[in-house]
């Protein structure tokens, strides 16, 4: 099972330098610095931003009102030596040299795969930088426009390199300002992407395509028209994806992904995608709605990313305050797929912190938070082994509060797991039934691996009809079973 800390590599590397009085770029962290990235439980490191950023991105940043305004909302003492420019405005796929260059970029990989963590990165397949080299060496991998498409919309052309062209977007906001679209029915492009994956699978153990349903051939075409011509007979990702897994086999592909897509994507090559529908429905919907999420097929649901927050979304402190957070969060760990975590999550962080700044705000580390996760994230690497099974919980006529419960169950090679959560804001009853046969005719021990609370049970009522749980508003089980 795939399990990711997201790194901002940029404010994580002016931290330490902080802390150690000296610049520290990945080729020098301290050794002690790497241990705190490497989680318990935690297989892959993603070092958020570590590409080349824009000086004309940054500069397009800079006037924009509602940016600077989001920058001083979140960083209230902001300065202009705070403003990094966007990591999703890559100028060249190149590491950064204020962070230490390829080589440090190489050191930082040796250190994570010494304590046995792989190390994935960003791309960026739907736009580049004003100021990326392929406008004037491979232009034909962008949307080109002519003097009257800007004239005529300036907020969606840009001039840059001598020749018009399209501002990226996707089908449903406003163009994005400091970006150059792509276009992925261009044959250049789609060589041009292998090279780059190729040489980011030099790098790194693993990729996160930034927006990858972007480049799909119904979603592009949707999106720009008359303005690419007809879609190629092959789509983007079936193109792109098995030609870069023939340099590299076990390049691991991860993609941001949207609009119930996710499926198809998996299709098209990639190992994971994110799950959004799934915190949308630990947000704001009921633990039926969740239920019927986890009634998908496995082997679609094992493709999947988990998340309670990403840099792209609020923090889960303040979206999901107390014991709610807690209850996601076993419910995220313990389930088939990938699981994304975010560095600041575990110490409960309530400021998301736009991508383009290099220093956040200094917050207090609430340290039963931490306690919380220091005991749920190996609690969740013991768990998810062999095979999982969604598992029916039932009451009584006069409560239906089991309807609250979710449940599921982890058989693995010598080893029982049983969780239990309980997705609402009020106590909730029920019994849920064990999927293990042998337990009848003896007692058995269930351990609670989060609070090492130990209850003893017979082993016939645990089958039927069931395990009798009683749990508080938002509070969960991590049962072992012996």
């Amino acid at each position: 099972m795939t399990v990711i800390h997201e790194i901002n590599t940029l404010v994580w590397l002016r931290e330490l330098s902080t802390r150690y009085d000296r610049p520290v770029t990945l080729g020098d962290v301290p050794e002690e610095a790497w241990d705190e990235v490497t989680v318990p439980g935690v297989d892959t490191v993603w070092l958020m931003g570590v590409w080349e950023r824009s000086p004309a991105g940054l500069a397009i940043a800079l006037r924009d009102e509602s940016l600077l305004a989001s920058f001083r909302r979140a960083l209230p003492d902001l300065t202009d030596a705070d403003i990094a420019g966007s990591p999703y405005c890559v100028r060249n796929y190149v590491v950064d040299a204020s962070l230490g260059g390829p080589d440090g970029l190489a050191g930082a990989r040796a250190r994570l795969a010494a304590r046995g963590l792989r190390l994935i990165l960003d791309y960026v397949p739907n736009h580049v930088a004003p100021d990326h080299p392929w406008l004037t060496e491979r232009p034909n991998c962008l949307i080109r426009g002519s003097a009257d498409d800007l004239a005529r919309s300036p907020e969606a052309y840009l001039q840059a390199a001598g020749q018009i062209y399209a501002r990226g977007r996707d089908p449903y906001f406003a163009p994005w300002p400091d970006v150059v679209q792509l276009d992925a029915f261009s044959d250049d492009l789609r060589a041009a992407t292998v090279d780059t994956l190729v040489s980011i699978g030099d790098q790194a153990d693993g990729v996160r395509c930034d927006m990858a349903m972007l480049l799909m051939n119904d979603v592009f075409a949707k999106t720009w028209g008359d303005r690419v011509g007809p879609p190629p007979a092959e789509d983007f990702w079936p193109y792109v994806v098995p030609r870069v897994r023939a340099r590299h086999p076990d390049l691991l592909f991860v993609a941001e992904a949207y609009w119930d897509l996710e499926w198809a994507l998996q299709q098209q090559g990639f190992d994971h995608c994110y799950d959004k529908r799934l915190y949308d429905r630990l947000l704001h919907e009921d633990a039926d709605a969740v239920r019927a999420h986890l009634q998908a097929g496995l082997g679609y649901q094992r493709g999947l990313v988990r998340f309670l927050e990403n840099h792209d979304e609020p923090r889960a402190a303040a979206t999901l305050p107390g014991d709610r957070e807690r209850a996601a969060a076993v419910t995220v760990a313990t389930l088939p797929g990938a699981t994304l975590w975010h560095e600041g999550q575990f110490e409960g962080r309530t400021v998301r912190l736009p991508v383009f700044l290099s220093r956040r705000p200094e917050e207090p580390v609430d340290e039963q938070l931490r306690a919380f996760y220091a005991r749920l994230l190996p609690a969740a690497a013991a768990v998810r082994d062999g095979e999982w099974r969604l598992l029916p919980v039932t009451g009584w006529p006069d409560n239906d509060t089991h309807r609250n419960l979710l449940a599921w169950s982890w058989t693995g090679p010598g080893t029982r797991h049983l969780v239990v959560v309980n997705h609402s804001d009020a106590p909730a009853q029920g019994r849920v039934p064990l999927p293990w046969p042998d337990l009848a005719g003896a007692s058995h021990r269930l351990t609670d691996l989060l609070t090492d609370v130990t209850y003893d049970r017979d082993g016939d009522a645990l089958l039927a009809p069931g395990l009798f749980v009683d749990l508080p508003a938002w509070h969960s089980h991590v049962l072992s079973a012996a």
